[in-house]
């Protein structure tokens, strides 16, 4: 199998580049490490999934016995290509499956860095940039906001100031893609070893910089609509690739839709500053509406807080909550189901004894 045309030479030689880390190490005995080969899901087909092994690169057919397994995964092997076992992992960014399925849908695993890509443009939007947040924080990964096409733009400490309202903290890097200096800005977070995914909407330049991280040209790319700022997808499948640092980056495509599920932590994270407020309120409950004594609505009257910020807030908390008792009801089904089953087989095998 090829692993990532265009780009042999960037192809890891040792276990760390492959993005190898105490974390997983600490999950093998020594047998295990010196009897097995361990492998990285470097991509996700229809019917197999593509591993990168420091023998080489092959495939494991997708089959019902094996757990649910996305790219970034390790897994343990034996040396006739036989799966073992999944390794426990470090991060895990998953969303509910796009349209009307009940079903969790797995993004990526094992991120270390999620870097979340924003054109200074149109496609510029801060609650689509708090819906990724709460997936890196969830997910348990390290956000840092990448700000592209900053060539097009003539006012980016504009851009910079509305950013820094969401989190002081946020780590936040303003790059043009298609330049090598982007390497040296970015470089801090490429270090051997780790583990990067890129997300962001479409057009803003994602494959453009992994093609520069990678010294690469071989992801295609697509010029933005000049009327609207708005991208085409140009990425159709989640791919990972190698830095020639030694760090590992996954670009995935445009997701339009990313429906949050079973997120508190991760929403409690991105809006501290609320769930800091809210505290304060008169009622335990406040549902900050209109009721008395409310400090969210408070700090929104004092221009400490914007209303666009609760707003979003409240949206995803309603979204994440309703998608997860949707899910969980599924699950009990599906369960319910699975005993009606199994009742119905040992019932026949006692009549076939009989």
């Amino acid at each position: 199998l090829t692993v990532c045309e265009g780009n042999e030479m960037n192809l890891p030689s040792t276990l760390q580049q492959l993005g190898w880390q105490a974390f997983f190490q600490q999950q093998l005995n020594l047998q295990e490490f010196e009897n097995t080969v361990i492998a990285r899901v470097i991509a996700h087909h229809r019917s197999s999934y593509e591993l990168m092994t420091m023998q080489g690169s092959c495939s494991l057919m997708v089959n019902p016995t094996l757990p649910q397994i996305t790219i970034g995964d390790w897994l343990l092997m034996d040396t006739a290509g036989h799966f073992i076992r999944l390794l426990a992992r470090k991060s895990l960014f998953k969303r509910k499956a796009a349209g009307s399925q009940l079903a969790e849908q797995l993004i990526a695993a094992n991120v270390d860095t999620l870097i979340i890509i924003c054109s200074l443009n149109h496609d510029f939007n801060l609650s689509r940039i708090e819906r990724y947040l709460t997936l890196a924080h969830d997910a348990g990964a390290e956000p840092l906001l990448v700000l592209t096409k900053m060539d097009l733009c003539s006012d980016i400490e504009a851009f910079l100031h509305q950013v820094k309202q969401l989190d002081p903290m946020l780590m936040v890097e303003v790059v043009n893609a298609l330049d090598s200096s982007c390497n040296h800005t970015l470089q801090h977070w490429c270090k051997a070893g780790s583990t990067l995914a890129v997300v962001g909407s479409s057009g803003v330049g994602k494959s453009t910089l992994v093609n520069t991280l990678t010294d690469n040209s071989g992801l295609k790319t697509a010029a933005i609509r000049s009327d609207d700022s708005k991208g085409r997808h140009t990425t159709t499948a989640r791919s990972m690739h190698f830095i020639p640092t030694g760090a590992v980056v996954i670009d995935t495509p445009g997701m339009r839709e990313i429906q949050l599920t079973d997120c508190d932590d991760g929403i409690r994270r991105t809006f501290a500053d609320i769930e800091s407020l809210a505290r304060q309120c008169r009622f335990n409950d406040c549902q900050h509406d209109a009721e008395p004594g409310c400090a969210v609505q408070q700090a929104i009257a004092q221009g400490e807080l914007d209303a666009r910020r609760l707003t979003n807030y409240q949206k995803l908390n309603a979204e994440q909550a309703r998608n997860t008792a949707s899910m969980q009801e599924r699950r009990a089904q599906e369960r319910q189901f699975s005993k009606m089953v199994k009742s119905v087989k040992s019932l026949k095998a006692r009549k076939y004894v009989d």
